[in-house]
């Protein structure tokens, strides 16, 4: 099988004498990806931006030739959300960092001109009339103007007190509107004097975002989260709207206003559904779904057609044909790239590794890796028997799949107004598989679900843990174990101050106990379980060992954790190994001592540091940099 790389690496301490050292074998990207974050129309062209990758790309597509005729690499950004152009110019805000570039369309040349410091997200960006820009941003929730005349900034400030996301920004002659989160705002602002004003009604102020803005002939159109509603409002007169219902879904992600005929067109997930709202009927209608669970990320209206730039696509909606047409951008030219990964399993013949709408397989044998496409992001992946169930972001859906990609099948909601899967264990003495979740954004109290693979039954446990996310689980016969973080949804502030373990009875369904187990500690980052002890990582930096029966921890050791204070741990033949991202260790549970087994990884991946284990626990499989390494113990 060849292989990019062959590299032995000796043990730094921990191995039997005269054992053989593990050996790191490079598989070449763990999951590569061509998706789309954002879009804008310069001419002719449609001008797209990459995420999740970097350097961020920026991809000329050409409608009329259907492939992408030039790319162009940002200098700085992990990807970008937001795109707006000012005549032949392209505008593209990146995110860590929250850099504003400028693209020149005639040149392909691109170079930054401002950025959003200290905020490193721009989320959302628009041109006014007269040439100059307006950016909303992350984590500061604030409005910044960039005058490409002068190169000089402006800083309107934080849009409301205490929120933290400008997700959505739309801007006519005289006023900025700033779509706000986690607590759904609509903000009016002056251009000439920076006032402020509130004009989303009070009786919407229940939602979680204003998420998206679309502004045409004064029309202002806002997508609502998480109902999926859209409110139509005449910016002459806010004191009256028009509220549009998608029944079934909770976004909408992308606005388009065709003025010329009174039409409003928006895309909604989680169903990907295209729909139309005539206006002078004050009538709805489902005109497509490109694919189960597609993501519109912007709608434009161009020679009477509606073109929707999807995930890693572009569709073509005709009104008068009903037709609906489209081309995936990796088939135009735009190439995949190693992206941050989310996650990784391993069965007998494959390596699986999630990402950005789809997982990456890697069948071990032949040594090739295909692309399956999944409507959402994998935060968790468990395989259960000859499946693999995924936990999936956003709305805490469950899919499962066979190992080699196939057969994918969505499969129900967590519920419980819960949105992020944070962690999963198969209990095979209940044969539920066990879920942990964050809340909604703008929410506290996550939930712990427990899910039944062969009737498809979901139970939903909210607030075990009051007021925080459930994040690692584990069990013994009967219990499950869960430890909590203090974060709830994104957008909030922490009611709590230290993380909590907790014995959820299986039978009973209720929480027998609840305990600090580390003072001090945000995060309970891992949990696993040997010889009825469990052990568990501490945001702190200190792996534990706890008694379930004393309900006391017997023993502490310092172990290596992320910037962010987390973690994995996983079993492997018996034993308990662990890493940071940076390194791998082995936890000797008898001595409770941690010996290196690989060090100088530098994974880089989105959110927790990624280790996997082959079924008979001989091979670990884990990321260097962006690619998929395996180690053979």
């Amino acid at each position: 099988m060849p292989f990019n790389a062959v590299v032995a690496v000796a043990l730094a301490a921990g191995l039997v004498t005269g054992a053989p050292a593990p050996v790191v074998e490079d598989l070449g990207p763990a999951s590569s990806v061509t998706s789309i974050s954002g879009s804008e129309f310069v001419g002719d062209k449609l001008y797209v931006a990459t995420g999740g990758i970097k350097p961020t790309r920026i991809g000329a597509y050409d409608p009329a030739q259907r492939k992408v005729t030039s790319i162009t690499e940002l200098p700085s950004g992990d990807g970008a959300w937001a795109t707006a152009a000012v005549g032949t110019d392209l505008y593209v805000g990146t995110y860590t960092p929250g850099d504003l570039h400028k693209v020149d369309t005639t040149t392909g040349a691109a170079v930054k001109v401002a950025d959003v410091k200290p905020d490193n997200f721009i989320w959302c960006l628009d041109a006014a009339s007269d040439g100059k820009l307006y950016a909303g941003t992350y984590p500061g929730g604030r409005v910044v103007e960039y005058d490409p005349a002068t190169g000089k900034t402006r800083d309107f400030g934080q849009a409301v007190a205490g929120e933290q996301y400008v997700r959505s920004i739309a801007v006519d002659d005289t006023t900025i509107y700033a779509g706000v989160g986690a607590k759904a705002h609509l903000i009016a602002i002056d251009r000439a004097t920076g006032a402020k004003r509130e004009i989303l009604p009070p009786e919407l102020a229940d939602r979680t975002f204003v998420g998206t803005l679309a502004l045409e002939q004064g029309l202002l159109a806002a997508g609502l989260s998480a109902t999926g509603d859209m409110m139509l409002m005449e910016t002459a007169d806010p004191s009256t709207y028009t509220l549009v219902d998608a029944p079934g879904d909770s976004y909408v992600t992308a606005i388009g206003i065709d003025a010329a005929n009174n039409d409003v067109y928006f895309g909604t997930r989680p169903s990907g559904t295209l729909y139309r709202y005539d206006r002078d009927t004050a009538t709805t209608e489902k005109l497509a779904v490109p694919y189960d669970g597609a993501s519109f990320g912007r709608i434009f209206l161009r020679g009477g057609k509606v073109v929707g730039v999807l995930t890693s696509s572009v569709v073509e909606y005709d009104p008068a044909t009903n037709e609906l047409t489209g081309l995936d951008l990796t088939q135009a030219g735009m190439p995949p790239a190693p992206e941050l990964a989310m996650a990784i399993t391993a069965t007998e013949d494959q390596v699986l590794v999630s990402g950005k709408a789809g997982v990456q397989v890697h069948d071990l044998a032949a040594g090739t890796s295909t692309r399956t496409f999944l409507p959402g992001e994998a935060k968790v992946m468990t395989p259960i028997r000859d499946q693999v169930y995924l936990s999936v972001y956003t709305l805490a859906y469950l899919f499962r799949m066979r190992p080699d990609g196939s057969g994918l099948r969505r499969l129900t909601r967590v519920g419980a107004e819960q949105n992020r899967p944070l962690g999963a264990h198969y209990d095979k003495l209940t044969r539920r598989l066990l879920v942990g979740t964050q809340p909604e954004y703008g929410l506290h109290g996550g939930a712990l679900a427990l899910y039944d693979p062969l009737t498809n039954a979901v139970e939903a446990f909210r607030d075990v843990i009051p007021n925080q996310s459930v994040r690692a689980i584990t069990s013994l016969p009967g219990t499950a174990y869960i430890g909590s973080e203090i974060y709830g949804g994104l957008g909030t502030t922490p009611v709590e101050s230290e993380a909590k373990l907790a014995a959820f009875d299986l039978l009973t369904k209720k929480v027998r106990w609840s305990l600090t187990p580390v003072p001090g500690a945000k995060r309970i980052a891992a949990l696993t379980e040997q010889r009825g002890k469990l052990y568990g990582i501490a945001s702190t930096g200190v792996a534990f060992e706890f008694d379930p029966w004393s309900k006391k921890v017997t023993r502490t050791v310092p172990v290596p954790v992320t910037a962010g204070g987390t973690g994995t741990l996983i079993q492997a033949d018996g034993k308990i190994y662990g890493t940071d991202g940076k390194e791998i260790y082995r936890l000797d549970t008898r001595t409770m001592t941690v010996s290196t087994v690989v060090s100088g990884l530098a994974a880089q991946t989105y959110g927790d540091p990624m280790l996997a284990a082959s079924p008979d626990g001989r091979t670990l499989y884990t990321l260097k940099a962006r690619n998929l390494v395996r180690i053979k113990l």
